[in-house]
């Protein structure tokens, strides 16, 4: 049991920091609010359970043997990162205006699936939970299950806390200043990404 809690926190730790993923989500919330988000935080969760069943099946060993891999991910990644840096920042208009412009379910599954925080903390999540059960295959499902789970939870708290923002950036103004604050912050944890 106390396996399985480390396991629930120390998830959430690596998850619920911010990252791209977490302040994309901030972004997309405080920018079309929550249920204007619904389709992008849906494709983050379908990417993230892309990157778990990749983990899971063995990609670090991949990285490790063919470096290039690695940075060949790594660059397609923060580029596309970029790209959703630059659609939060460039939205316009009133909140009600900007409902059918929020980032799609592809935009967020793409996210996730290149993003270089998600690998780097299933990779160690995965590593250090390998006989959670006594059981390899055993472990790496459970590890997946609850790593899922926990996912759920802060990824939709982190775009609720940013559609919670919303209300206090009405005017179109403020709401520019609280996009570029998001924009900003999420180019920032691209570089900690890339860095670790």
């Amino acid at each position: 049991m106390e396996a399985v809690i480390s396991l629930v926190l120390t998830t959430a730790l690596l998850l619920g920091s911010p990252g791209p993923a977490p302040l994309a989500l901030a972004g997309v919330g405080a920018s079309f609010g929550f249920k204007g988000g619904m389709r992008f935080l849906s494709g983050i969760l379908a990417g993230l359970l892309v990157v778990i069943f990749a983990v899971a099946a063995g990609l670090g060993t991949l990285f490790t043997t063919y470096p290039m891999a690695k940075s060949v991910c790594q660059f397609v990644g923060v580029a596309y990162l970029l790209y959703v840096a630059y659609k939060i920042a460039s939205a316009q208009g009133s909140i009600a205006e900007r409902e059918g412009a929020a980032p799609s379910f592809k935009d967020g599954f793409i996210l996730n699936l290149i993003n270089p925080k998600a690998y780097a903390a299933f990779l160690a999540i995965f590593a250090n939970n390998l006989l959670i059960l006594g059981d390899p295959l055993l472990s790496a499902i459970m590890t997946g299950v609850v790593c899922f789970a926990v996912a759920v939870i802060v990824d939709g708290l982190w775009m609720a806390i940013g559609g919670s923002l919303q209300t206090i950036f009405a005017t179109p103004a403020q709401a520019k200043k609280l996009r570029l604050v998001c924009s900003a912050a999420l180019l920032v944890s691209v570089i900690g990404a890339v860095t670790l």
